[in-house]
This record gives structure tokens, sequence and C-alpha cells, in this order.
């Protein structure tokens, strides 16, 4: 297979996540015996720059092939890599690269958010096109979309395929720009053996790239309040004047330069610190300290508890959402960064740092899971998805597709683009975005208090018809109704918790205008309970009152390693066994097809479903259990205390798992008392 890679950044040498990725996929393909070529770019532009890359290149032992007209071409990993250094036209070199080399495959990605490869990709007579995504914020669609561009989507569909770095990004092309994505290995690592170089000893507790988006706002906390603690910041692109003279005042910090090999720095780092303040899509730096050892403390953003391979610590933080109207001398806009909880980093920091068995013990499990990990990865699966690929038709070329424009855009790394993205992204959700997933959610008169119910599997807002006239005046309902169901059936269904709450997440905040409660029942219930935890965050007000029915605590699923898929047969038996299906849309074919893709995919959602410790909530929790469920018993039900620091209370109510239906009338009477009484209290 011949393998054309358009890399619209510097492919090599770099030590930025994204690019490194996209040389160890392109290495590993070579190695299997594909013929691979990159057209590629340099970081920065202006006099100077080809001389000082080929210093860099002569620096490493790479010696050009050929460093003529303003390319340099050069052989790494037994790839042949086309880098632009001074071409005028980056495009035309790359049109006229598809022509001589003739591929059967164009990879582009997220490093070419203008479109100025990727359109001369798909203009091509021949070759198929597949989009790597490595980032959702440089993407044209969706909530965390700066530039949003249906003209760019439009041309994005328009690939022949289309892969996620992480099941996050491959979810977030799928739900919200309608790509048929998948998601399967596209960060390799590079081969080992891999030093274990974790220690109780190492010096540092090492965060690479301090700078805002970074977190080194907690980085920086936890030097002040831990002084005794020696700290080390690696300055890489984000990091700027203000960020260093933040760094060079504290005694217990120290400054590092970037190196190529990744162990030097690792080899004195006695916990790596990941606290990213956006929405990452995954983290090459993770399991790389993991593999060697080194224990990890990582935010709960995008796609890095994926990358924590289920390992502690998984921590909470508030994500920037606004930025300043400027940007500073290195190109990145000005955050304004939310005041965090130090909290849980200090104590997690602390364990790591007093506590020599649970650093050993952790220290071995991070590498333990991390060397499986990386056993598992080759380019094998994304080979056979690029062999399928070519199976299928090439997708029409349409004169439609716009000839990419010039943009300042192509003069910033990949990374700042994103970051000046951010800028001027709005996290505003339309009235008829709520509308839909709040079906009455308006306000009435007398309403003094809203109630949000989360169905479980497979149902929508129609589960909690007639609900209204057993709650207590001035209660107003407002059912949730998720993507896939009633009126939004012709949507896909989420099969992620993190993607489901943060859409609901973004769009509740018009409706937290009135004191509120969330009840959920099953499935419902975990995601009242992660909704509540996601508005505690990002800083915004919790419920009164969290109303849980019919479900485990989260704290059952410590631990939780999801199952594999089960076939339709077990699929169906399992539903049967837990009375999923009402009897009439068993015996309807009809019924059962409108049905079964949401309830598919609510499953998928909720056997993948990880929860994480963080502190209790600060709000009543009230549950309610069916006293002949066999799969949702009394002991399940009491761990649900250990989750609020207000009271909590339980009650069993005649029946089995669907007692809400079963015994509904007694249900509603006792749910409305508990409504009273926590809405009557001071």
């Amino acid at each position: 297979m011949r393998i054309l890679l358009a890399h619209n950044s510097l492919y090599y040498p770099s030590h930025g996540g994204g690019d490194k990725s996209n040389r160890l996929l392109m290495e590993a393909l070579a190695l299997k015996g594909h013929s691979c070529r990159v057209v590629a770019r340099l970081g920065a532009v202006g006099p100077g720059e080809h001389e000082r890359f080929l210093g860099e290149l002569a620096a490493r032992g790479v010696p050009p092939v050929s460093a003529d007209s303003g390319v340099v071409v050069f052989r790494h990993g037994g790839v042949e890599v086309h880098v632009v250094t001074g071409h005028p036209n980056i495009r035309g070199y790359f049109a006229a690269q598809i022509g001589e080399f003739a591929p059967a495959v164009i990879l582009t990605s997220t490093d070419d958010p203008a479109q100025l490869l990727l359109e001369a990709a798909l203009r091509a007579h021949g070759p198929k096109v597949v989009f790597l995504a490595r980032a959702t914020l440089a993407l044209p669609f969706g909530p965390d979309c700066a530039f949003p561009s249906p003209l760019k989507t439009g041309v994005l569909r328009r690939a022949d395929g289309a892969v996620g770095v992480s099941r996050y990004v491959a979810g977030y092309l799928r739900r919200y720009g309608g790509l048929d994505a998948v998601h399967v290995p596209i960060s390799l690592l590079e081969p080992g053996p891999y030093p274990d170089l974790g220690r109780f000893e190492n010096e540092f507790v090492t965060l690479v790239n301090p700078c805002a988006v970074k977190g080194i706002s907690i980085f920086l906390a936890l030097a002040d309040r831990m002084p005794e603690a020696a700290f080390a910041a690696v300055p890489t692109w984000g990091t700027n004047r203000e960020d260093l003279e933040s760094l060079k005042k504290r005694a217990n910090v120290h400054i590092l330069e970037p190196v190529d090999d990744i162990d030097r720095l690792l080899a004195r780092t006695r916990v790596l610190l990941m606290p990213s303040l956006w929405a990452e899509a995954r983290s090459r730096m993770i399991p790389e300290a993991m593999l060697r050892g080194v224990p990890v403390l990582a935010a709960n953003v995008g796609g890095i508890p994926e990358a924590m391979l289920g390992v502690d610590y998984v921590l909470p933080v508030r994500l920037i959402e606004r930025y300043r109207s400027q940007v500073d001398e290195q190109m990145v806009p000005v955050a304004e960064v939310p005041e965090q909880d130090i909290g849980p980093w200090q104590a997690a920091l602390d364990q790591l740092l007093t506590d020599r068995h649970r650093y050993q013990r952790l220290s071995r499990l991070s590498r333990e899971r991390a060397l499986d990990y990386a056993a598992s990865l080759s380019a094998g699966p994304f080979e056979e998805y690029l062999q399928e690929v070519l199976k299928t038709p090439r997708k029409p070329v349409s004169e439609e597709v716009p000839a990419a424009s010039k943009s300042t855009l192509e003069s910033l790394s990949p990374d700042k683009r994103r970051l000046l993205a951010l800028r001027l992204h709005r996290r505003a959700v339309s009235p008829a975005g709520v509308e839909a997933w709040f079906p009455g959610a308006g306000s009435k008169p007398d309403a003094r208090l809203r109630l949000f119910c989360f169905p479980y599997a497979g149902a929508g807002a129609s589960a909690f018809r007639g609900w209204a006239e057993a709650l207590p005046a001035g209660t107003l309902l407002c059912p949730v109704r998720p993507p896939g169901r009633e009126s939004r059936l012709a949507e896909a269904p989420l099969r992620e918790m993190d993607l489901l709450v943060s859409t609901l997440g973004k769009a509740i905040p018009p409706l937290l205008d009135l004191p509120f409660a969330f009840y959920g029942h099953s499935m419902g219930a975990a995601v009242g309970f992660e909704l509540a935890r996601r508005l505690r965050r990002e800083g915004r007000p919790l419920p009164l009152a969290l109303f849980v029915s019919g479900a485990r605590a989260p704290r059952c699923r410590l631990g939780h390693v999801p199952p594999p898929e089960p076939s339709e047969e077990e699929f169906l038996a399992e539903l049967e066994r837990l009375e999923g299906l009402p009897e009439q849309v068993r015996r309807s074919p009809e019924l059962m097809r409108v049905v079964l893709p949401a309830l598919r995919a609510d499953a998928a959602l909720y056997r993948a479903y990880r929860y994480e410790e963080e502190p209790p909530l600060d709000c009543p929790v009230r549950a309610y259990g069916g006293a002949e469920d066999p799969n949702v018993r009394r002991e399940h039900l009491e761990l649900w205390a250990k989750e609020t620091t207000g009271s909590f209370a339980l009650r069993l109510i005649p029946g089995g798992h669907f007692f809400i239906e079963t015994a509904r009338e007694e249900f509603l009477a006792a749910l409305a008392a508990d409504l009273a009484g926590i809405a009557a209290a001071p």
C-alpha cells in the first residue's frame, strides 16, 4: 500500500503529541512493508529557518537526501519526509506529490484546520482519503468547536474514512459531525524496552508545558502549599513570560529544558502532573510516564481518563470557558482561569510523597497496565481499517469542494491554532436545543422548583407522562429526552456517559434560574448523579436533592471492568431477565425496531460507565428500590449514603426493577412526600 500523509505541521523533530503520534504511525506502517511518504512544514516561518532546520537534522544524525527550492527531503524510520521550509505554495507542492507518488491512501488530520491540504487530497482522482482526528477543538462542528463551518463540515464528510484518537473523539465525530468514525490505535508508542524509572526518591513533581490551559495555576498552588517538595516545570509552546516569572518566584520550582529523550526527564520525576483545564483528546505523556513506573495525577477531562487506563488518580478540575480578546507573546489567548479546588490534588500528591508503600504499589500498577497497553498496540488495526476503506467505492469528487484560502492560521502551530480558536468559542445553547433536551421546561407562573427526570435505558420523556399531577404544587416537571427517541428519533443515540453528561451540562444552565432537584431511575440515576458532580466542578448551583430509584450506588462500580459487547440473543435475554421491555413492545417487531437502537446504545453506555471517586455531594439523597428486585438490593441502595454530606433516606416499594410502573401510585406518593419535605426545609 502506498500511503501519503498530509502533515500541515512540524513532523520531525518535534515535542508535540499529535506530531509525534503521526510520525510513529507512519513509521509503523513502513515497518509493515508499506511505502510511506510525508509532506510537512516547519513550525515557524522566516529568514534562516531553512538553515536552522538543516542544523536540527544534523544534530540528530539525519542527513538530507536533498535540500533545494525551499524543500528538505530526508528519510527517517523508513519514511520519506518532504518538509516545506520556504516553498511559496505548500498546497501546490502537496498536489504535485500526489501526482508523483500515486498513493492508494492519503491521510490528513486536525493539524490542517483550514483544510489547506485536505482540499487538495479530495480533488485528487484515485486515492482514498482518511481523516485522523486528534483534537475536537480543531474541528468545524460541535460544542467544542471555535470556528463552526457547515461548509468545512461538508468537506470533511467527503472523506472516505475518519478515525478518532480516542473513544471520546470518535464519539464526538459521530455525534456532532455525522461522520462514520471509528476508534483504532493511531497514537502508537515508541518501541521498548522501557526502563523502570519510578522511584520514591526521585527529585521532582513535574509539569510539562506549564501554561494556563495545562493547569499551571494548580501546579503553582501545590508548590506554594507544599514548600518542602521539589517541583519541576518544562516550558514548551504555551509557556509565556508571565508563566516563567511565576515559576522563578518559587524557590522549590526548578525549570528544565525540553528533551528528545523522555527517559532523561522521567528519570528525575517522582510524580507527573497533568492538570489540564481544557478538553484534551488524549495524552501521550501519561502512558509514557506510566510505562516507566512514574505515577500520574491527571484531570478528569476529555480523553484523559482513557489514557489513565483505569489507574488512580483522575481528579476534578473546572474547565476554562472564557478568554480575553488578546493574545500573549506566544500568540496564545489570555485565559480567564476559574478558581480551582486544590484540595483533592493536594491530598493525592501528599499521599504519594509521604506513603512509600502507596507510591510503590501505584508505580507497579501503572507500569503493569501501561506495559499491557503497549503490548496491545500496533499499526495492525489501522492497517486493516485502511484495507477495508480501499474496498469501498470512492466518494465522488465534487467541484463543490471549496479551494482553501490562505489564512493567518497557517502561520501558527496546531496547538496555538486550537488555543486561538478557543478565544472565539461560546458555549451558548439555543432555545431550540434546550427544548429538545427538556420538553416543556419553560417557567409557569406558580413554579417554585424544577424536577429534572432522567429516564432509564431506552426510554425518553414519555416515561414520566402523568407524573406532574402527583407532585407538590409549584413543582415543574422537566423530563429529559435524550437523542434517538421520540421526537429525536432521527438523531444518533449517545453511547458514552461522559459525552451524554457533558452535552447535558451545556444544555441545562438556562434552566437553573429556579431551585431544582434531580430524579433518575436505573441508568438515569447515574446520569443525574454525574451531572450534579459536573455542575459542582463548574461552580454552578447544585440540586436541592438527588432522588434515585432502581439503581445501585455508583461506588459499586469501583474497579469495574466493562464486559464484552453481548450478542443480539444475549442482549434480548438480558432484557427479559431485567424486565427491560414492556410486553406490548416485545410482541411488536415494528416497535422493537424503533426501541432497540436507543436501548442498545444506552446499555453500551451504562456497561462502560466507570465511577471515579470525588468528595460527596452537598445535597440530600433519597433512594428507592423494588423490594423484589434481585439485582438492586438494599445493600446496593444503602451505599448511596456515601455520596452525600447531607441527609439520606431509603424506601423499599413493593415490586421488581420497574416498581415505578407496577406500584406507581405508592411510589409517586413517596416521591412527592420527600420532595415536599426537602423543598420546605430551611
